[in-house]
């Protein structure tokens, strides 16, 4: 008797936690399985409105992006507008079209990337802050989103494409032996004081992954090419940028004067990417490598998408997942994708190792700015379509539309209910708004969950999932978050 009375306690203790974790299991599976979405026709195609010239009181020289004082730090941020704005005169329907295009063609480049470094399994060569607006395009091949920025001394403004997966930054220059066609006048180097040649076998020339060298001048040569057929060609020199009146001195850049492929618009690129020689990585002493934009999605809002350099791009509500290294590829940003939600319930078959990233560079999930719709191995593909078409069971069916597999006719209705989505990254769950992956593709209706497989091992986090998300760049202590409604 003695012996139950003393063992009653423990019996107690078990029963309470039975029942606490009966309770645990009950309120993870009352997660929410549907929410609203509000039905909004394709956008229009967006206008711009900058100011090229900085009022000489809001001026600053920021120290050079090589020094190596960090003594002090400071915040810039620029507006981001889509490569949408500067299309010619086109509707809806073919700037969307357009993109889909594009967006097949950095797939493509992307993924030709990672899988040529994976077949040589070589390796390739190697605060304050600022802020300008971004603006989310269309009419390019190798980004979405593009800036206004000045370039030189004094500075000339050109609209610049962002882009997270690729390193080098270049602007194309007078005198052209072969440039495309770009909104603003092209950059001539000889009508700026701050533009410097960089010197034949320089620290700063080894930096490139093929340096060149025009013996004639002593100068370093670049050249950059894209899995599209793109590529630029010129001399690799120091250039100042100016930001919303911040301006960076001594900036590696490419000066291109043979450019050729799909950059219609804009007028060179500034390369965001994990190398040695992107923009993060040059300015990251006195930027503190941390910087996040937020692209909103054009659909449902007119307000200009926005990047921040410095410790001001750091959101306090930020969920954060750690980078993983391809010590194989050193351009992209991989994070670990451990699994998928679909109305609340993880969703049987994807698993860790369907994005693994192996010993030789090969798969592994990217962040990607440029890439618009999201790409999944094809078996985590297929396990998410298929879950997600059973939930969204009661909704009509479409037919397909060009990469996408799984539409819906929501013709005459102004919102609907859809399964949630969850994306599961190690140490983040990311719960996606029912406009990130249930998107409109024609003027009479039709919507198409915005997901698409591929037969690379290279899974890709597109800018169509990334909308409304603050995503942070934490490069000091190497880790990506995500800040829903971020965009404020």
């Amino acid at each position: 008797m003695e012996g139950k009375a003393r063992n009653a306690p423990a019996l107690l203790f078990l029963s309470l936690t039975c029942v606490f974790l009966s309770l645990s299991t009950l309120t993870l599976s009352t997660s929410p399985q549907f929410q609203t979405l509000t039905i909004n026709p394709l956008p229009e195609k967006p206008t711009l409105s900058w100011a090229d010239t900085e009022p000489e009181s809001e001026t600053q020289t920021l120290s050079d992006s090589t020094s190596s004082d960090a003594s002090t730090t400071t915040s810039l941020s620029v507006q981001l507008h889509h490569l949408d704005a500067l299309s010619s005169d086109k509707t809806p329907q073919d700037l969307f079209n357009s993109r889909l295009t594009r967006d097949a063609s950095r797939v493509r480049s992307l993924t030709s990337l990672a899988a040529a470094v994976g077949r040589t399994n070589g390796t390739r060569a190697r605060g304050p802050g600022f802020s300008s607006s971004v603006i989310s395009g269309l009419a390019q091949g190798s980004g979405e989103y593009f800036t206004r920025l000045g370039v030189g001394t004094p500075a000339r403004y050109v609209f610049m494409v962002l882009d997270t997966g690729s390193d080098v930054v270049w602007i194309q220059c007078a005198p052209c032996k072969k440039c495309y066609s770009q909104t603003d006048p092209v950059f001539d180097p000889t009508k700026s004081r701050s533009f410097a040649n960089i010197p034949c076998g320089s620290p700063l020339c080894r930096r490139l992954d093929s340096p060149g060298c025009n013996t004639k001048k002593q100068v370093c040569v670049y050249q950059v090419s894209y899995g599209d057929g793109s590529f630029t060609y010129g001399e690799f020199s120091t250039e100042t940028l100016t930001f919303r009146g911040n301006r960076v001195g001594r900036v590696a850049l490419g000066c291109g004067h043979d450019n050729e492929g799909l950059f219609v618009g804009a007028a060179g690129l500034l390369g965001l990417g994990r190398g040695r020689l992107s923009f993060p990585s040059q300015i990251g002493r006195r930027f503190n490598r941390k910087f996040s934009y937020c692209l909103v999605d054009r659909s449902a809002s007119s307000k200009p998408s926005s990047m921040v350099f410095g410790d001001s791009a750091i959101s306090r509500t930020a969920r954060f997942t750690p980078l993983v290294s391809n010590p194989k590829l050193d351009t992209f940003y991989y994070v670990e994708l451990l699994g998928i939600s679909v109305g609340g319930t993880r969703v049987p078959g994807i698993t860790a190792s369907l994005f693994k990233l192996d010993s030789t560079g090969n798969g592994g999930v990217i962040i990607d700015s440029g890439t618009s719709v999201t790409r999944l191995t094809r078996p985590a593909y297929m396990a998410l379509r298929n879950a997600f078409r059973v939930g969204a069971s009661n909704l009509k069916r479409a037919p397909e539309f060009s990469l996408f597999d799984t539409c819906f006719d929501l013709s005459g209705k102004t919102e609907v209910k859809v399964p949630t989505v969850v994306l599961h990254f190690r140490g983040a769950d990311i719960s996606l708004p029912a406009s990130n992956y249930l998107i409109p593709v024609d003027s009479s209706g039709s919507f198409c969950f915005a997901f698409a497989g591929t037969m690379s091992g290279l899974s890709i986090i597109g800018n169509i999932q990334q909308q409304g998300f603050r995503v942070v760049y934490d490069l000091a202590a190497s880790r990506v978050g995500f800040t829903p409604r971020g965009c404020a």
